[in-house]
């Protein structure tokens, strides 16, 4: 199956994209603009240039299932986390539903069906979360969440927890194992339905993400 990334440009997405690159996984990466195409065309990737405050929907041509991996980022306000984690994450389970999208995969955070237990800077994005991830479940659409633990930098490890019992209460996970996370959700077809934390920790991911 072709799968969408949306939020190529992030820091998972483009770490995910050049694992799936390198695997020989279909996907077409969604960016914003031009400038951004160079490192994707590099690595062999389709690219589509759309923008997810604007229409977005002939992004889906061709594909057969999405990945949402788009986010605000740490430095804009409540405003963009409404308007890119909450309402076009809606939009795109909304496309996804009406053009027959045969999955949708969702990173989401751990924190999210508890905002209130979030720091307070980040409770307005788990509350986004929170409310996209409902509207996914009730939507139709086949579905995967993957809800990350506190993101760092480090290097793969490709080794990980899916609760805060297996880690001692350690809530971390590194970017680079969430790539490989969701690449390894991406070839698991037959799996819908589903949601998973994901931490660091002493498991192959395959053996945890089934």
């Amino acid at each position: 199956m072709t799968t969408l990334v949306i939020g190529a440009n992030g820091q998972i997405g483009h770490q995910f994209c050049a694992i799936a690159a390198k695997a020989g996984l279909p996907i077409k990466a969604m960016i914003r603009n031009e400038d951004q195409r160079a490192w994707f065309a590099e690595q062999g990737i389709d690219t589509v240039i759309a923008d997810l405050e604007g229409d977005f929907r002939h992004a889906f041509e061709g594909c057969d299932q999405v990945l949402f991996t788009a986010g605000s980022g740490p430095h804009t306000g409540p405003d963009k986390t409404l308007l890119i984690d909450l309402y076009a994450g809606t939009r795109a389970v909304d496309a996804s539903r009406e053009l027959g999208i045969k999955r949708f995969l969702m990173v989401s955070a751990l924190r999210a069906e508890n905002p209130q237990e979030a720091p307070e800077k980040l409770r307005p994005y788990m509350a986004a979360k929170f409310a996209a991830d409902a509207y996914l479940r009730s939507s139709g659409v086949p579905y995967l969440i993957l809800k990350p633990g506190r993101l760092t930098d480090e290097p793969a490890s490709e080794r990980v927890a899916t609760s805060l019992e297996e880690t001692g209460g350690v809530n971390t996970v590194s970017r680079a194992n969430v790539a490989h996370a969701l690449a390894h959700l991406v070839k698991a077809d037959d799996l819908t339905d589903r949601e998973f934390y994901l931490l660091d920790g002493e498991r192959e991911i395959a053996a945890v993400l089934r």
